[in-house]
């Protein structure tokens, strides 16, 4: 999103986010907001927020991400109202490690969303945008993705597949007016984390926020969250494998 360009049309997918409310908050000044989530009645405050922040206009829509065959409807009806200029895909789970080890079900659950359903939607806004010539996409990856551990293998393959993904696409929209943000945080605390101990370099989701706003306006294509966790994403790779497997959470 060009800073400079008011009013912008914004749109938050997994509007329940944490992070994705902080940075559509910091967003909202002066632009037109949607919010889309599950459970649109769950968005009351976090619209009237954005109105107090200085939103122009702000709606609510039911969206269901893991519905891939219904993202295309869900957008038609965003775009009815104005086409979309920057798109926030927010949404995720984290899974339950362990019932995932000895239940089918839950693997398909966290890859279906953690990947399936982000690579579908940012393809589906990415082919919208393209047509226009412009417009900015915003995708949340993690420093999980940049090697697998034992710990968390289903959610960190599948943020290692969205990640490859999103690397893809970032090559595949040079020159055509549209840019692809990729955001890795670290462990962040929060309401998905709540209960677990921190990890070292732990942020919080205005830390992620205020990083990814700032990234859409220097137009910075991959944003480290902290940004030191760049270098241990090139480091961990060089670990041997019989050290690696017992890598803490």
């Amino acid at each position: 999103m060009n800073a400079t360009t008011s009013p912008a049309r914004i749109a938050l997918f997994g509007a329940t986010s944490e992070i994705g409310a902080e940075i559509i908050l910091r967003l909202a000044a002066g632009n037109d907001i949607v919010l889309a989530a599950r459970r649109p009645d769950a968005l009351t405050d976090l619209a009237a927020a954005c109105r107090e922040a200085g939103a122009r206009t702000v709606e609510t829509v039911f969206f269901d991400a893991t519905d891939c065959a219904g993202q295309p409807g869900v957008l038609d009806a965003v775009e009815a109202g104005g086409t979309i200029d920057t798109a926030i895909a927010a949404f995720g789970v984290l899974g339950d490690q362990e019932l995932a080890e000895r239940d089918g079900t839950e693997v398909e659950r966290v890859l279906h969303t953690d990947f399936t359903a982000q690579a579908v939607l940012l393809t589906e806004l990415s082919t919208r945008m393209v047509a226009r010539g412009h417009g900015d996409l915003v995708a949340f990856s993690s420093i999980a993705g940049a090697r697998v551990r034992r710990p968390n293998y289903v959610y960190g393959s599948a943020k290692a597949g969205l990640d490859g993904f999103c690397q893809g696409m970032q090559d595949a929209l040079r020159g055509t007016g549209v840019r692809l943000t990729v955001v890795r945080p670290g462990f962040v605390i929060g309401r998905m984390t709540e209960g677990m101990d921190p990890a070292p370099m732990s942020v919080t989701a205005d830390v992620v926020a205020e990083a990814t706003v700032q990234g859409l306006a220097s137009r910075t294509s991959d944003v480290w969250v902290p940004r030191r966790l760049a270098l241990l994403a090139r480091i961990m790779p060089l670990v041997p494998r019989a050290l690696w497997r017992r890598a803490p959470r």
